[in-house]
């Protein structure tokens, strides 16, 4: 069974949207200034003193997307997405900035997806763990061994449930070590940061790490098992008990650890 492209609920991914954010922000800070003599040339340069050119690959509901204009208010900023409903909840955000730059967006699919234009900064932020061999596109996060992640996993593949959903979920080698991912941006040429953050992020409410998942990780499930609702909710029944168990409720919420690799990679364009 090939894997199940997820269908995205904007309302359930922004449930958590400051716990969500705040790895972008935090790569966003190691991103240096961008000057002019950056712009990458693949389709020919513009002139130097143009506003920095920006693309957010996988810009969901393109609330994190305005951030950049925040850090570079003249710049033309565009979100790609492949989700007609974070596409449409992003186009919120579009529009002129104050200092003269703008935020626009646009359907794309990051397993395909090629720059039509220079761009100054390509900025990705877990989006590359959905697309099978990302590394092998830097030519041209890493939770999956967590217990959110690998009991999902084997619920999906137990007895029950692996005639309908064997293959749907991502395998654990989704996303690779901080290593792995500093080998491949150096032999594409580049200069690279990598580094590795756990984020303890405490989650409020009942079955806290569940509504967590069903935003992200659980979206491939929900969509395959759509059309038997029972089904579904047998299997979320199901994953509930087994976080509960994974991930136990404090006095003050869920503590939940939450994995995320980073890179920052550079490539001088040619001269």
């Amino acid at each position: 069974m090939p894997a199940t492209a997820p269908t995205w609920e904007p309302a359930q991914y922004l449930r958590h949207a400051d716990h969500r954010a705040r790895p972008f922000t935090d790569l966003l800070a190691r991103v240096p200034d961008l000057s002019p003599s950056s712009r990458l040339r693949s389709s020919g340069g513009g002139p130097h003193g143009e506003p920095p050119r920006i693309a957010d690959l996988g810009c969901g509901p393109g609330n994190v997307t305005a951030l950049l204009a925040d850090r570079w208010p003249t710049a033309r900023v565009t979100g790609y997405d492949n989700s007609p409903r974070m596409l449409e909840r992003a186009w919120e955000h579009a529009g002129p900035t104050p200092q003269g730059g703008r935020i626009d967006f646009a359907p794309a699919d990051a397993r395909t997806w090629t720059p039509a234009e220079p761009y100054d900064l390509l900025i990705s932020n877990a989006t590359l763990q959905w697309v099978p061999g990302h590394v092998e596109r830097f030519a041209g996060p890493g939770n999956f061994d967590a217990p959110s992640h690998r009991l999902m996993r084997e619920l999906a593949h137990s007895r029950r449930w692996r005639d309908r959903l064997g293959g749907t979920l991502r395998h654990d080698g989704a996303v690779l070590t901080p290593e792995a991912y500093l080998a491949h941006l150096t032999a594409a040429g580049c200069t690279a940061d990598v580094w590795e953050t756990t984020y303890v992020h405490l989650l409020p409410g009942e079955d806290a790490v569940l509504d967590w998942m069903k935003g992200t990780g659980l979206r491939p499930v929900l969509t395959a098992l759509d059309d038997d609702p029972e089904a579904c909710d047998a299997f979320v029944e199901e994953y509930r008990n087994v976080l509960r168990a994974a991930y136990p409720a404090g006095a003050h919420g869920t503590p939940f650890p939450f994995r995320r690799v980073f890179a920052v990679a550079r490539k001088e364009g040619p001269r």
